[in-house]
């Protein structure tokens, strides 16, 4: 754990600089034992795991996108029961009603006679949602969650509803079967802090995989967290200091990504829209979450550029003329880290 003195060096004052290393002390163990208890649960998959604690420590959301069999459903599980969060599961087809997530009111008569209203919380009156292809729902149905995603509360026959805290929405798609899918409005994928592409495990990791889930017996999924650590660690986060060039790093990247400002030909030819203030300030928590996962006290600038492509892939689009000859959003993203490497 770095020490205080670094701390002082970004003029943070003492006595605050000596609350955060206590506070940070003690979270980063915490939040080490629940990496590693995961980690026993889902195997070869070390990066998803990380992106996916660090977007819950930032306080976010996250859109997890692979193919079936990669065991994306199982880390939401494994996390809510490690985390200690009351979880919830979707699964999002094109004939769920917005009801169907946020709750409804139904008419209740009293044995008097008198007639009232009592409202039904849905499933996602919970701290962990698990939304299972979510691009398989209807629009009407997706825009639904777009107010709890970013308001945390829902608004029910013009009564609002606040959300459990914390209150997470880890999405999921399959990105082979199109066909009857909606795809998210870009105003809902900039709701999502990370997209995290899942990948396939390497050969080892497939290996002890193969082994610890056909055997009698399967490794016990426990809670080393509960909802008050995770708040408490989301809090701390946000205390962490930063240094100046770590902010003129998240600006120069993110504005470096926008035709308009952009200073590489590639972004101003290829890129159709950019992303916007909500990148930084994804970039922003997420550095600092990620030093907190790291067990430092400070972000630095590989922690920026380590994230880049999770936080701006989903908030960026390509021309049709770039698609059309083979360029990509995550080629994109590496030559506009290459601008502050």
């Amino acid at each position: 754990m770095t020490g205080p003195e670094t701390i002082s060096r970004i003029d943070v004052p003492a006595p605050e600089a000596q609350s955060i290393v206590r506070a940070a002390e003690d979270l980063s163990a915490r939040v080490h034992a629940a990496r590693d208890a995961v980690g026993r649960v889902i195997f070869g998959q070390s990066r998803v795991i990380d992106e996916t604690l660090i977007t819950l420590l930032a306080g976010g959301h996250a859109l997890l996108i692979g193919v079936p069999g990669l065991a994306k459903t199982r880390l939401v599980q494994t996390l809510g029961v490690v985390l200690g969060l009351d979880d919830r599961r979707v699964q999002f087809t094109p004939d769920l009603m917005p009801a169907d997530i946020l709750g409804s009111e139904v008419l209740e008569e009293a044995p008097t006679g008198a007639r009232s209203f009592r409202f039904v919380k849905g499933p996602v009156f919970c701290q962990l949602l698990m939304a299972d292809e979510i691009n398989r729902a209807s629009p009407r149905t997706q825009s639904a969650l777009l107010q709890a995603m970013q308001e945390h509360k829902v608004s029910i026959a013009g009564t609002y509803h606040s959300l459990p805290a914390p209150f997470h929405v880890l999405a999921t798609q399959n990105p082979l079967e199109q066909e009857g899918t909606y795809p998210l409005p870009e105003a809902q994928l900039d709701r999502f802090l990370m997209q995290i592409d899942v990948g396939y495990p390497d050969l080892e990791a497939e290996r002890r995989m193969l082994l610890a889930t056909t055997g009698a017996a399967e490794a016990e999924i426990q809670a080393v967290m509960d909802a008050d650590d995770l708040l408490a660690a989301q809090q701390l986060v946000r205390r962490l200091p930063v240094g100046e060039t770590v902010v003129e790093a998240i600006l120069t990247l993110v504005r470096a990504g926008r035709p308009e400002s952009s200073p590489l030909d590639l972004v101003r030819t290829a890129v159709a829209w950019g992303p916007g203030p909500r990148a930084a300030q994804a970039l922003m928590l997420a550095s600092r979450a990620r030093a907190l996962l790291d067990g430092r006290l400070a972000p630095s600038l590989d922690d920026v550029l380590a994230l880049a492509p999770p936080i701006l892939r989903h908030r960026m689009a390509l021309t049709f003329a770039a698609r059309a000859d083979g360029v990509s959003v995550d080629h994109v993203i590496a030559k506009l880290i290459e601008v502050v490497a």
